[in-house]
């Protein structure tokens, strides 16, 4: 019998959560942790990889986290600049833009004309490697996750649904998936229409 692990969880799950530093909101997707090979749902501070959408409503520092590495990208709203303590900075724009760093970077947030929603991956980099594509959904999309690895599919508009086989739910905009394979590759068909977010994760 296989040990994967396949799920959705519907956009109106999320749960609201404050910063680390207390100076936004974000709306938590998922936190997983690797036992035994498989990704499975954490809690508390004990996880390997974290899926959130920050709600950015007005300039303000970043959280720090020490050892983990992230990826931000603009999901909806006119644009963030990132501005780095080191001088760096950056401008995410519409429609998604996105921008890898590391958790220690002091950065602060700043609003280019409005509220900001943006996707937040957050991975322990002595743990895991991540990687996040943004893609269109045009028609069917095969998914194969090797032993081990585990997929993250956030649909950012429009339907989608898998195939019977898999016995998960249709898609919604603003819905993830998770497909975590266990010792055995895993595969799965997406079809529908609109864009998606891909974010592969496997042990370091």
């Amino acid at each position: 019998m296989s040990d994967s692990l396949s799920w959705t969880i519907p956009a109106n799950e999320y749960r609201r959560e404050r910063w680390r530093n207390q100076f936004g909101w974000t709306r938590e997707i998922v936190r997983m942790r690797r036992d035994g090979g498989l990704d499975r749902p954490a809690t508390g501070e004990d996880w390997d990889w974290r899926l959130s959408i920050a709600e950015i409503e007005a300039d303000a520092p970043f959280s720090a986290f020490p050892g983990i590495d992230r990826e931000l990208v603009l999901l909806s709203g006119n644009g963030l600049r990132l501005r780095f303590d080191d001088g760096e900075s950056h401008e995410l724009l519409p429609p998604h833009d996105k921008l890898r760093f590391a958790g220690e970077r002091a950065v602060r947030g700043e609003l280019l004309d409005g509220v900001t929603h943006d996707f937040n991956l957050m991975w322990r980099r002595d743990r895991v490697r991540a990687e996040l594509w943004h893609r269109p959904l045009v028609g069917p999309m095969v998914i194969f996750a090797e032993p081990h690895q585990t997929w993250a599919v956030h649909l950012l508009a429009g339907q989608a649904r898998f195939a019977h086989d898999a016995g998960l739910p249709p898609l919604q905009a603003g819905d993830t998936a998770i497909l975590a394979a266990g010792g055995e590759r895993l595969r799965h068909v997406l079809e529908g229409g609109g864009e998606v977010l891909l974010v592969r994760v496997a042990p370091v």
